[in-house]
C-alpha cells in the first residue's frame, strides 16, 4: 500500500453550516467521480472525493469529519489516490443530478464536461437554501435548476420531481447523479423509462481504498466500490442487490435506507 503524501492546508472555506473545502498545497492529477484516503496523523483515514484538483469538500457527520471540521489553516494531512472509477463523457448534452454532499463530484464533472464543449443541465438539492452547494461554480458552467425540500429556494420538492419535469421537455445523452442512495435509485428508474444511460456515484464504508480489505464489497456481485466503483453504469447496478436499499456499517451489519 503507497504511503500517504503529506500536504499542507492553504485555506478552508465554509461551504455551509455542515460542509467546509480543505484547499491543499498540491495538485492531484484525478479524474471527475474519483476519491482519495485521507489521513489524519493519530484519528483515522477515510475516504473523500475531490472537487477540484487541489480540494476536498467535507460534511461533518462523525467523529472523523469533526476532527476535520477543527483544523486550521496551515495545519496537514495526509493523502493516497486518486482511486476509483471516474464519469465518463457521451454525447454533447448531459444532465447532471446532485443532492446534498453528492455535489462534490459532480461539480468536478461538470466543470471538466463544460471544458469539452458539452451542454449541461445540473439540477442541484439540498435540505434548505443554506446546505446548497457550489451554487457559482455550477452557474458558471451549467444550466442550474434548484431545490429544496423546505422550498427556501428554488422548486419545492425533490431533484427526482425536477427531473421529471426536464425530461418531459428536453432530451440528454447521459445522466450523471451523486447524493442519497434513495434518490438516486429513483433517478436511475427515471433514466431507464426514458432509456437514457446512467453514471451513479456510490458510497460504501471503506478502510484501505484500494480493494484488499473488502469493507466495501457489495451483495451479490462482491463488486469493491473502491476499485469496481465509486461510479457504475446503471446497467451493472441491477446486478447489486443491495442499491438503494441498503448498505454495511464498520461491522458489517446491514443499515437499511
Amino acid at each position: 500500500m503507497e504511503k500517504p503524501i503529506i500536504c499542507k492546508i492553504k485555506k478552508i472555506i465554509k461551504e455551509s453550516p455542515t460542509v467546509k473545502t480543505f484547499v491543499i498545497d498540491r495538485d492531484f492529477d484525478f479524474k471527475p467521480g474519483q476519491f482519495a484516503m485521507l489521513w489524519l496523523p493519530g484519528v483515522d483515514e477515510k475516504p473523500f472525493g475531490f472537487s477540484s484538483k487541489n480540494s476536498f469538500s467535507v460534511a461533518k457527520v462523525g467523529y472523523f469529519t469533526e476532527k476535520m471540521h477543527e483544523l486550521k489553516e496551515g495545519d496537514i494531512i495526509g493523502i493516497r489516490g486518486p482511486y476509483g472509477t471516474y464519469f465518463e463523457p457521451i454525447g454533447d448534452k448531459i444532465l447532471a443530478v446532485a443532492g446534498g454532499i453528492g455535489a462534490v463530484p459532480i461539480i468536478a464533472a461538470v466543470e471538466d464536461f463544460s471544458k469539452q464543449g458539452i451542454e449541461i443541465t445540473t439540477i442541484l438539492g439540498a435540505r434548505s437554501k443554506d446546505e446548497l452547494l457550489f451554487l457559482d461554480r455550477f452557474e458558471k458552467v451549467s444550466k442550474l435548476e434548484i431545490c429544496t425540500d423546505d422550498g427556501s429556494f428554488g422548486f419545492k420538492g425533490f431533484t427526482t420531481e425536477k427531473m421529471k419535469e426536464i425530461l418531459k421537455e428536453e432530451r440528454f445523452d447521459l445522466i450523471i447523479t451523486c447524493g442519497p442512495e434513495i434518490m438516486m435509485k429513483k433517478v436511475v428508474e427515471i433514466a431507464n423509462e426514458y432509456n437514457i444511460p446512467v453514471q451513479v456515484s456510490m458510497e460504501r464504508y471503506m478502510k484501505c481504498g484500494i480493494g484488499i480489505c473488502g469493507q466495501c464489497c457489495v451483495d451479490d456481485e462482491g463488486l469493491c466500490v473502491c476499485k469496481d466503483g465509486p461510479v457504475f453504469w446503471g446497467d451493472k447496478l441491477k446486478f447489486i442487490k443491495e442499491f438503494g436499499k441498503y448498505k454495511r456499517d464498520a461491522s458489517g451489519k446491514k443499515v437499511y435506507y
